[in-house]
């Protein structure tokens, strides 16, 4: 079975037996009723590869315009550090990672929480996340929840959906979604672990210069965290598949209103949730606040993305942002992710008519000063994709 491809290495895992490295959840709740979470909490959390980056991404405090807007809260419904839950509107609460201090949850998601029933957004990188979130929306409501959408098929989204599936709560996301999860992820549950990271400690080996060796590195790092999380977890499949076709969709919650819309972008199975009546947004990993984005998925298309931010740009002025990873922003967190595409883009632009091969290219984008702050996951699945994908671009014309 064939994953993408970071950084020019194709990942092709064979199924046999194999390892793991375990440690134990950052979050565990054994305070609900009627179910045992232990086992599902047990060996859920072992992202040893990804502390020397999570360490360096600490979240951004509130910006001082959404201290003062009415719809936020300035003290969290919950907080335990690697997350925390605030409220963004009527019946509105945004859950907001802070991956330095923890890998329980990684992304950003929410809840929504309405007379009748309740939606729940993102299924987290473990069922602790997952778990973390249903205790805050239970701190609020008791209506039952009609379904907790992955924004995107993704790890840090997808791997926690179990708990979900364990408590009856039914999983919905993007048609394709299910596939892209079994497809990605089952084959490196048992696979031996040379096999799966030996092309990746290859590259750092024989890397040309400090500079592709660094590159070559942070790869490595990241998908030793992908491989290590797929082998801590019981996969949990979406079973409300959503046809993109049929959106938007709206559902009603109970005197809350949402829509579900589909937009190209980070992974080819992207959805939102948007409150229009209170201009709110979750945008699962289509905007990353005060990040580099990431879009090493085959799927991802840059020219698509920045479309899908324009448009974004196009909602109203005081629209309120729940990224998919770091602080709750306005339209300026829009802008932001733009003017790195436009850097991206224009460095590329340089690059290409210049005849430097894709390959050199995305080693020799310089980050500047304005973005010295962002958080780089990992260079293979953020800059070096982007550049390539943007040369694959400029080639079909």
């Amino acid at each position: 079975m064939q994953l993408d491809s970071i950084g020019g290495v194709m990942l092709d895992f064979t199924r046999k037996g194999g390892e793991m490295d375990g440690a134990g959840s950052d979050y565990q709740s054994v305070h609900s009723a009627g179910f045992s979470r232990r086992r599902f909490l047990a060996k859920t959390s072992c992202f040893g590869a990804f502390y020397a980056v999570a360490k360096l991404i600490p979240l951004p405090t509130l910006a001082a315009e959404l201290a003062s807007d009415s719809r936020v809260s300035q003290t969290p419904l919950m907080d335990k550090g690697f997350a925390s839950v605030r409220k963004v509107g009527s019946g509105l609460y945004a859950t907001i990672s802070d991956p330095s201090k923890g890998m329980t949850t990684i992304c950003n998601g929410g809840f929504l929480a309405g007379k009748d029933s309740a939606l729940l957004i993102e299924g987290f990188t473990t069922p602790a996340g997952a778990l973390f979130q249903m205790d805050a929306l239970r701190m609020v409501s008791q209506v039952p929840v009609k379904g907790a959408l992955d924004t995107h098929y993704h790890f840090d989204h997808s791997m926690g959906n179990s708990f979900y599936g364990a408590n009856g709560v039914q999983l919905w996301a993007h048609a394709t979604a299910a596939k892209r999860i079994m497809d990605s992820y089952v084959p490196l549950q048992g696979v031996d672990k040379e096999a799966a990271l030996g092309p990746f400690e290859k590259r750092v080996k024989e890397a040309k210069s400090d500079v592709e060796r660094q590159h070559a590195q942070s790869d490595l790092n990241a998908v030793t965290g992908v491989y290590q999380a797929a082998n801590a977890t019981v996969l949990g499949l979406p079973n409300r598949p959503i046809d993109p076709a049929k959106l938007p969709m709206s559902i009603d919650l109970g005197g809350l209103m949402a829509v579900l819309e589909s937009y190209p972008g980070h992974s080819g199975t992207d959805m939102i949730v948007r409150v229009p009546n209170q201009n709110v947004v979750y945008t699962g990993d289509l905007l990353f606040s005060g990040w580099y984005p990431v879009c090493f998925d085959e799927k991802a298309t840059i020219s698509g993305w920045r479309d899908t931010l324009k448009k974004f740009a196009a909602f109203d002025q005081d629209t309120l942002f729940v990224p998919g990873h770091g602080q709750i922003c306005g339209q300026e967190g829009v802008a932001s992710l733009r003017e790195v595409f436009d850097d991206i883009a224009g460095q590329a632009e340089k690059m290409y008519k210049a005849g430097v091969p894709a390959e050199e290219a995305q080693h020799r984008y310089a980050v500047p000063d304005k973005f010295k702050n962002f958080p780089i996951f990992a260079w293979g699945f953020t800059i070096g994709p982007a550049i390539t994908k943007l040369y694959a671009e400029w080639q079909a014309k």
